[in-house]
């Protein structure tokens, strides 16, 4: 048997390869959408792509389901589980409870693990070259190293009203009747790592066993004593804001991701052409490049979605593609740049990328505003903007300032001052940056905090000293 883990680090999200070597088959569970990784361990363990899966219907990313089945005419199986309301759109074999999934020598068991959706499934594995009882569970967004997923994104992504308490118990009862009915020696596989909005307190090592986690994990305790109640309450204290995007992800994922099929490579533009479409507004400029480097000077109107592990989540911040219609322009220092961005955009479905320019030569530009920590005492603004999380803000802040998340600022602008200079921060300046631009781009008067609160930290922190 060959697992192999595939793994996300702008989302913290895992994918799983699993195949049986006798047969040369194999199947993936929770793909994302640029396949190419899923075709290329096919083509390098001789074996096909003949089953394609999920544990549920995500929030954080677009599902590469569609999109694998289509290029391999693999057979797509997902959840029945739910009820009604948590039901896919989009054809496929149901799995419920106990059904099994065969691969040569290789049984993948769906298990219904409600709690953080009510349609979750998780899956053991089991090897029968080996042994006749599995030895593996790819555990989704059930069983986290170290943490649970957190159960109150439909209130926060979906629209729910207070299900945040029915899948906190539905949690506990999947922990105390599935997973802690396993023996200690199964692997655990889990969905997510550190850097995950799908819990609080995600772990960074990549895959667990069920004794460790009975014997480690925060809830243990909550199981062991059979206390409900503490384990509700403990689960869904501080958990960390949630983007707003999950929404979009919920209702595409449901319905069903529109398939992308073979994609033509991004061309260079001319900046000539690119600045004509910028000055009629039918492109959208994406700077690429670090805060730093665009608070020098960057593309009038342009939003900055840095390159670097966080281009998906950054993306997604600033991009709705249900409202934002222009196709975007990256400014990206080669060919690869601009492909390797695309892909993580599209794992978010942001699909729309006209293609790239090297350079801002020949194109209007603009500085952006910043204001020094020392300037900000007596600065009249109409508002002070934290665009860190609520638990950043908790911890430490400006005084008087507001807090409104980088991931939520562009569907809560009915929460900002309609007229008046908004002055921006986060911790170090990137998320700050991201954020700005977009708000900017809005129409609205934005002064970033140079230095964001770090800075401005460090000078409170000077002049204390002197004193």
């Amino acid at each position: 048997m060959l697992i192999e883990r595939i793994y996300d680090e702008d989302l913290a999200q895992a994918s799983y390869f699993i195949g049986c070597q006798a047969k040369g088959e194999a199947i993936v569970v929770d793909a994302r959408r640029d396949i190419e990784t899923y075709r290329s361990l096919a083509a390098a363990n001789g074996m096909r792509i003949v089953a394609v899966t999920e544990t549920h219907i995500h929030a954080d990313y677009l599902s590469g389901t569609r999109e694998l089945a289509a290029a391999t005419g693999a057979t797509i199986y997902v959840s029945g589980e739910g009820g009604p309301d948590w039901q896919y759109e989009f054809a496929g074999e149901l799995l419920y409870d106990g059904d099994t999934v065969s691969l040569g020598n290789i049984t993948v068991k769906a298990v219904h693990t409600p709690g953080h959706t009510p349609e979750h499934l998780s899956f053991l594995i089991t090897d029968g070259a080996f042994s006749d009882q599995p030895g593996y569970l790819l555990s989704g967004d059930f069983v986290f190293s170290g943490d649970l997923g957190r159960p109150d994104l439909l209130d926060e992504a979906a629209g729910g009203v207070n299900t945040r308490f029915e899948g906190a118990r539905q949690l506990f009862s999947s922990l105390r009747d599935k997973f802690l009915t396993l023996p200690d020696y199964v692997q655990v596989h889990p969905g997510h790592g550190a850097g995950s909005a799908c819990g609080k307190a995600l772990g960074a090592i990549p895959s667990s066993t069920v004794g460790y986690e009975r014997l480690y994990a925060w809830w243990g305790p909550y199981l062991a004593a059979n206390d409900e109640q503490g384990f509700i309450n403990e689960l869904l204290d501080g958990q960390p804001d949630a983007h707003a995007y999950f929404a979009r992800m919920k209702r595409e994922n449901r319905q069903g991701p529109a398939v992308m099929g073979e994609r033509a490579p991004l061309a260079e533009l001319d900046p000539a052409a690119v600045a004509a479409d910028l000055a009629a507004d039918t492109v959208t400029f994406v700077d690429t490049r670090p805060h730093t480097q665009v608070h020098e000077g960057t593309v009038a109107g342009s939003l900055n979605i840095p390159d670097g592990k966080s281009v998906a989540s950054f993306g997604a911040w600033v991009v709705n593609p249900e409202t934002d219609k222009n196709p975007l322009v990256l400014l990206a220092g080669s060919a690869a740049q601009a492909e390797r961005m695309r892909d993580h955009l599209v794992r978010v479905g942001i699909d729309s990328v006209a293609g790239y320019v090297t350079s801002l030569a020949g194109l209007p530009t603009a500085t952006p505003k910043l204001i020094q920590p020392e300037e900000l005492e007596g600065f009249d603004a109409a508002l002070v903007l934290d665009v860190r999380n609520r638990t950043e803000h908790t911890a430490g802040h400006i005084p008087g300032s507001g807090q409104l998340s980088g991931g939520r600022v562009m569907w809560h602008l009915d929460e900002l001052p309609a007229e008046g200079t908004i002055v921006t921060y986060c911790q170090s300046g990137v998320r700050n940056s991201v954020a700005a631009s977009a708000l900017r781009r809005a129409g609205y008067d934005i002064v970033e905090l140079d230095g964001s609160y770090a800075g401005w930290s460090a000078r409170k922190a000077a002049v204390a000293a002197t004193r």
